[in-house]
């Protein structure tokens, strides 16, 4: 069929419009004239063609594609071809056709073309209402123009599909400061075949949504033409992202940094220094002075209303680039930057200590509080923010050491001070490490008979030379490192397998064994399980064994305490407040609590030989114990005049080095068997 080129004639107008088919003329790659059909198609009608490419009309024109059968093939010397017509109502429209090619040059030839078989034509249909029920956006993008748009992509970026076919897609949804990202994407999907990514869009409004972008390649004839893409809306998901980890990062209750986000923003402060040492920085260490009165004494809700009120006092008190922090508990911490020296920090912390001591109103009651308060300016050793966050806690004790209610700066005389806490530590590990502890054994004498009714286990350091000291120096420091609780564990056990060896090996001998109990043992949530373990484990008499609790120990949290001494009650071993009488407050324990002996502090043993009230006192205990049916113990016995008088008001018990000291297993076993019925010493 030899068609002209030149149509510019009424007659081959009318030809051309009343085929059954789309033709198309083109002439070097510019169609220069549609026919009515094609014209209907594309909405154009009632308009004259104007030129243009190829691309825009048949996009996706593959050469060769059409089926053999095809009728516009069939005898015909032209080349068979599929492509896709893009339609004015957003619609894509499958064709397939022939180019036959009438001059080389300038490359005439004349496009005919028809919709794809009436077989085809229900999945073409059902194909776009599955597009359009997807509800993620969906956009089909071919040399960079938009082709097609779903109508989620309306719903989502507010473009119509009439719009968004007439722009550039990038134009439309990108930022500018996000248009490295269309680079990105077309890499990805020609080094991967697909791309993932999540960013920010910007809708017809100007409002900037985050999306989750899929972008793949629109594939015609297996090759690349384009590229399909779809958007989700990720907006709900990362705000509450973004929720998790505020809430990761700050305090619950006061809404401050915690101490994960204070370490990581000190860090970067540091490193700032390093950079320029024109911006130093700082650390403020704060700890509420009484609030644990106050929490007991008012309630938890007073004690959180104080902790959030402190947090307001804290920003009130600050500059904007300071930053506070609640670091656990009633400890604060705060980083003050951009400071030259120590006077400016010494500025924030007195500004700091004085809303401190203002009275708060908490929960309509006055009350008077006040926080110990240390700082630490950022040296060249502060390389990690633990090391100067350290400083800063040490100079917070010394100002508490003094009474609270200021603060103390971090200086050489700290240092010095804390060089020896290092060397403690350090030997602290040693003798862990190297396992030169050891138990020895204080007997408990009945003060009337002077037999042996028990021992108190002691821990000791064994030193490289074989001389033995005393735990009590380290004790302190491995309550304060946690080693107690190892250290409580190894001494339980030891004891009861002492215990055990001293059974079988003097079965007559009823002795009883007490082991002291640090507070941070006590309260740990391994405790009962392990006294039942060592019980179990060692088969030894529950009654024979006694735990020592402080009083101090017990006041720490009554309601606690309570609970796990019903507990140990539980496993039928006894009970000893240890130090009783130190500070004389809690006497409801004698009738609440499940105790079974008394040991006196020895303050009051000291008190023995004394007259008037201070005996009065003694005697009132030693009574007061007997009528409870509890043993009495009076520790730190010096004297023959302390022990003389301590029989005289009928103490029961008593231990001090001037009845015996510590022994190894072995001495303490023999001295027991000794004494069975001789007084400890010569009247």
């Amino acid at each position: 069929m030899n068609l002209p080129m030149n149509s510019d004639s009424a007659e081959q107008r009318e030809i051309l419009d009343a085929l059954p088919v789309l033709v198309f003329l083109e002439r070097a790659g510019k169609v220069v004239y549609a026919n009515l059909g094609a014209r209907e198609l594309l909405g154009l009608a009632d308009r004259e063609w104007n030129p243009c490419p190829v691309e825009d009309v048949l996009w996706g024109l593959s050469p060769g594609m059409a089926e053999p059968q095809t009728q516009l093939t069939a005898g015909c010397d032209a080349t068979p071809f599929h492509a896709t017509l893009h339609c004015p109502d957003g619609q894509m429209l499958a064709v397939e056709g022939v180019c036959r090619t009438l001059d080389r040059d300038p490359c005439d030839a004349v496009i005919i073309a028809c919709p794809k078989g009436a077989v085809q034509t229900p999945r073409l249909r059902l194909m776009e209402d599955v597009l359009s029920s997807v509800p993620e956006a969906l956009v089909i993008v071919y040399s960079r123009r938009v082709l097609y748009t779903n109508p989620a992509f309306t719903r989502m970026f507010g473009f119509t599909a009439e719009e968004a076919s007439e722009g550039d897609l990038w134009e439309m949804i990108v930022p500018e400061n996000r248009r490295h990202e269309h680079a990105l994407l077309e890499m990805r999907v020609d080094q991967e075949g697909l791309a993932r990514i999540e960013t920010v869009r910007m809708s017809k409004s100007g409002h900037m949504l985050d999306v989750g972008v899929l972008a793949g390649p629109l594939l015609v004839g297996c090759a690349k033409a384009g590229y399909v893409l779809s958007f989700r809306d990720i907006g709900e998901r990362k705000q509450k992202e973004a929720r998790l980890q505020h809430d990761a990062l700050h305090d619950a209750l006061t809404g401050l940094a915690n101490r994960a986000l204070f370490l990581d923003r000190v860090t970067v402060a540091l490193n700032r220094r390093m950079r320029r040492r024109d911006q130093g920085c700082g650390v403020l260490f704060v700890d509420l002075d009484r609030f644990k009165e106050i929490n007991d004494t008012l309630g938890h809700a007073a004690g959180d209303a104080l902790l959030v009120a402190v947090s307001q006092r804290l920003r009130a008190a600050l500059r904007p680039q300071d930053s506070p922090a609640r670091l656990g508990g009633d400890e604060f911490g705060v980083l003050v930057e951009n400071i030259l020296n120590i006077g400016d920090l010494d500025i924030v912390a007195r500004r700091v200590s004085a809303e401190m001591q203002r009275p708060f109103d908490i929960l309509g009651r006055v009350i008077q509080t006040g926080a110990s308060i240390g700082v630490a300016l950022a040296g060249s050793d502060h390389t990690r923010p633990e090391l100067l966050i350290r400083d800063a806690d040490f100079a917070m004790y010394r100002a508490k050491e003094k009474g609270g209610g200021g603060y103390e700066i971090f200086d050489e005389h700290l240092e010095m001070h804390f060089t020896s806490q290092q060397d403690r530590e350090r030997e602290l590990r040693r003798v862990l490490d190297y396992r030169q502890f050891g138990f020895l054994y204080q007997p408990v004498y009945q003060l009337q008979s002077g037999k042996i009714e028990g021992f108190e286990a002691l821990l000791h350091c064994r030193q490289e030379d074989g001389s033995v000291t005393s735990f009590d120096d380290l004790l302190s420091l491995a309550e304060d490192t946690g080693v107690s609780i190892t250290l409580g564990r190894e001494t339980l056990d030891a004891a009861c397998r002492q215990l055990r060896q001293w059974t079988d090996e003097n079965a007559e001998r009823e002795l009883t064994l007490t082991v002291n109990v640090t507070q941070r043992q006590f309260y740990h949530v391994s405790m009962i399980p392990q006294l039942k373990a060592a019980l179990a484990g060692s088969g030894v008499e529950p009654s024979r064994l006694c735990f020592e609790v402080s009083e101090t120990t017990l006041n720490e949290n009554p309601e606690a305490a309570t609970a796990i001494l019903e507990r140990m009650a539980e496993c039928n071993v006894g009970i000893a407040l240890d130090d009783f009488g130190s500070c004389l407050a809690p006497l409801n324990y004698l009738v609440r609590l499940p105790i079974h002996m008394l040991k006196l502090d020895p303050i009051l043993t000291a008190k023995a030989t004394s007259t008037g009230r201070q005996l009065a006192v003694l005697e009132s205990l030693v009574h007061l114990g007997r009528n409870l049916g509890m043993q009495v113990v009076a520790q730190g016995i010096k004297t023959p005049a302390q022990l003389e008088a301590l029989r005289r008001i009928g103490c029961e018990l008593g231990q001090g080095d001037f009845l015996c000291g510590a022994l190894e297993a072995a001495q303490a076993i023999r001295q027991a068997t000794m004494a069975s019925d001789v007084p400890p010493l010569d009247a």
